[in-house]
């Protein structure tokens, strides 16, 4: 079994984990962002889906998701729970994602909620790259990095807004939001930047 860096402590209690992700609402996760994503029916690509919370209620919404998670205890959980929907699951991680770019297809969005912030600064450099080259032409990254205090088992990186929007240009994707909210569960010291990439239309 490959080594995850960047995943440590999320497997072992993956049911608890995917119960407290359940228990936020979609809406309210993604408040200061829902204006942006797509309103007609699009391909999305949810990385580090977790529980499949967000990418279940995107296909709900109508759109054609794929969802990647890495950690197999909360991918069986999220199959588990949303078994009903047309998800698309699959087994990859940043900074690559060498499967979902095997498939040979891009997305109009890709979504990033509390993922980007486990990688270090080498793979962080790697992974824009690979979701630049996963985007469509108008399409958009949108992605929340946490700050605070790290969990016990965990691999978070202090990872700032300004940084991540400096990097995304370098590999033609523009920001066009940018902001911070509070913890969704007013966990003590923690808080977020939420920030919205755009690919530049082609000529």
């Amino acid at each position: 079994m490959t080594h995850i860096p960047s995943i440590a402590g999320y497997g072992l209690h993956a049911a608890a984990l995917a119960d407290q992700y359940e228990a936020l609402p979609f809406a309210e996760v993604h408040r200061d962002v829902l204006h942006l994503f797509p309103a007609a029916p699009s391909h999305v690509l949810d990385i580090g889906a977790g529980s499949g919370r967000d990418a279940a209620a995107l296909a709900q919404l109508g759109h054609q998701v794929t969802a990647v998670e890495p950690t197999l205890e909360l991918r069986n959980e999220a199959q588990r729970r949303h078994a009903s929907l047309p998800l698309t699951w699959l087994d990859d991680h940043l900074p690559h994602l060498h499967r979902v770019r095997a498939l040979g297809r891009r997305f109009d969005l890709v979504l990033l909620t509390a993922v980007w912030m486990h990688l270090d600064a080498h793979e962080r450099s790697a992974g824009m790259s690979a979701l630049a080259s996963l985007v469509s032409d108008g399409g958009q990254v949108v992605m929340s990095l946490r700050h605070g205090p790290v969990p016990a088992q965990r691999r978070m990186f202090d990872v700032t807004a300004e940084e991540t929007v400096a990097l995304a240009a370098v590999h033609g994707l523009a920001c066009h939001h940018q902001g911070e909210r509070a913890d969704v569960q007013r966990r003590e010291g923690v808080w977020w930047s939420v920030v919205a990439l755009r690919h530049a239309l082609t000529t």
